[in-house]
Order: structure tokens, then sequence, then C-alpha cells
């Protein structure tokens, strides 16, 4: 060998060992797969951390909400809900004292027309309690649950309003005066209220909670909770309330089945608290002789009282079997 090819061999082993040497040995002695351990430990570790941290978030925002729910759930029970606050929830514009006069009158009629109809002092009495107490309130209920059907059928359109204007670029209290303005009754009213509270010097939350409490449903509710948890703590509002109309239009829809479902049970109650009138009816008209004594006599009256009772308990439990809670 050659003194020029010995010492090109002794080049190549050197080459050959110091690569070896610094694939194998070199990140050994250096730290470096040391360094590349505990990158990966704190890649690792930071993952975990952000899945728990958003784990934390998640159960942090379910429990706001929960106990926003329960606040507001409590401060309603607390609450006595007065003659004014009904009427307002009806949607009437009269005051206290109207109302007491409108009972007074409704108490007279209806006493003077069972009076004349029966010469019955007492059945004319009982008539003239029902008039004065139960005939208003009852209205009351009735004017109320209509006006809250139909705020609920607008409400998933005034909460896309607030949507698209946050996703525009508006503040909320602008959102909250188009939706006081443009949208039909009784949403408009509602959120009128809303916006002069906040006018007033009430923040945007606390106007909302004020929403739940004046139209007492779970949707307001749902609206203030969101509300509320956005203000303190931040985050998408157009994304949460966009959530919330889809979650109310899903209740719609089924509202809409469970009615559906039940249409047939509902008929057939109807058709049962009708059969007693119709065959009266029927016999009246066949043979009145033979049906006028229940009116015509003491005993008679007594009967058709215990049967107008044992009939209203009937339909009473009837109406409750075929009412669903959605």
């Amino acid at each position: 060998m050659t003194p020029m090819q010995a010492l090109l061999s002794a080049f190549l082993a050197a080459i050959a060992v110091g690569g070896f040497g610094y694939v194998f040995a070199y990140p050994l002695l250096s730290g470096e797969r040391k360094a590349e351990k505990r990158q990966a430990a704190y890649t690792s570790a930071t993952a975990t951390r952000k899945v728990s941290d958003k784990n934390v978030e998640s159960s942090t925002r379910r429990k706001q909400v929960a106990d926003s729910l329960k606040e507001i759930e409590r401060r309603n029970a607390r609450k006595r809900v007065s003659l004014d606050v009904k009427i307002s929830r009806a949607g009437l514009h009269i005051s206290r004292q109207m109302f007491f006069v409108y009972s007074a009158v409704s108490g007279l009629v209806f006493g003077a027309l069972f009076y004349a109809l029966s010469q019955q002092i007492y059945l004319a009495g009982a008539a003239a309690v029902a008039g004065a107490f139960g005939l208003p309130h009852w209205f009351l209920g009735f004017r109320t649950k209509r006006r809250l059907k139909k705020f609920v059928n607008l409400f998933p359109e005034s909460i896309d309003i607030i949507v698209r204007g946050v996703k525009a670029g508006l503040p909320l209290g602008d959102c909250l005066r188009i939706i006081a303005t443009e949208v039909d009754e009784p949403v408009r009213s509602e959120f009128r209220q809303v916006v002069e509270a906040a006018s007033m010097g009430l923040s945007i939350s606390e106007a909302c909670e004020r929403l739940a409490t004046q139209v007492p449903i779970s949707e307001t509710s749902f609206f203030a909770i969101v509300i509320n948890i956005q203000q303190k703590a931040g985050g998408n509002l157009s994304e949460a309330l966009s959530n919330l109309s889809g979650v109310l239009r899903d209740r719609k829809m089924m509202e809409g089945k469970i009615k559906a479902f039940s249409s047939e049970a509902k008929a057939s109650a109807m058709i049962i608290a009708s059969l007693p009138f119709i065959v009266a009816g029927l016999v009246y008209i066949t043979s009145p002789a033979y049906i006028s004594l229940l009116w015509e006599k003491p005993s008679g009256q007594l009967v058709l009282a215990g049967s107008a009772i044992w009939m209203s308990i009937g339909v009473f439990i009837m109406n409750k079997m075929i009412s669903f809670d959605y």
C-alpha cells in the first residue's frame, strides 16, 4: 500500500468514525436528546393543559348558566306578583282602580242575570261572586297566555335581529332599539321597556333580567342568562344567541309535534264533555215536559248543581290528562 493509499484510507476511516459519533454519540454527550425529550414533554403537557383548560372553561360556563337560572328562579319565587304586574302581562292599559270597577260591574251583571232567570237569591249571589272575582281573573289569565304565545312566536326572529346586528358590528343597545321599534307586538313593547330601563342607568343584563320577570317564560330566562354571562365573562355573543334561536325553534317544532300527537285525545275529551249537553238538548226537543223538571223543581235544581260539579271535575281531570309540558 502506497503512502497515498494509506493516507486516503485513514481519512475515510476518520470520516466514518466522525459521522458515527455525530449521529449517535454527539446527541448523548451534548444533551440534545434530553432537550428533545424535555420539549416533547412540554408539548404534551401544553396540549393536556389546553384540553384541561377547555374542559374547565366549559364546566365553568355550565356552572354560570346553572347559577344564573337558579338566581332568576329564586328571585321570581320570592316576588309576589301584584295585580298591576298581572294587568301589564295581559297587555291591558288600565289601572288597578279601573280593574276593580270592571269587576264590580261584571258581578252585578251576572248576579242580576241569574236572578232574572232563576228567581233564586242564593244562585244570584253565587253568580255575582263568580262574576266579580272569578271571571276578571280568568280573563287576565286568558289574555296573558295568548300574549305570551304570540311573544314566543316572535321571539326567535328578534334574537336573529340581534345576531345579524352584532355580526355587522352594531352595539347590543342599538340592536335592542331596532327590536323596540320594528318588531310586532307584544315583543316591541317589552323590548321598549328594556331600552328605557337601560337608558335610565341600568345595565343591559339587569334590564334583560327585568324582561324575564315581566315575561315569565323560559325563553326570556335563557336570553337574560346569555346576556348576563356575556357581559360578565365575554365570549361570542352572536354565536350564543344563534344557538339560543335554534333551540327556541326546535322547542316550537316539538310543541307542534306534541299538539299533533295529542289532538286525538283532545277530540275524544271534547266529545265526552259535550255529550251530556247534546243529550239534554235532544231530550228537551223531543220531551220538554220530561226534562224541564230539572230546573223547575228544587230537587231537580239540586241534581243539576251536583251534575255540574261532577262534570267540572271530570273536565278538569281530562284536561290534565291531555296537557303536556314541553
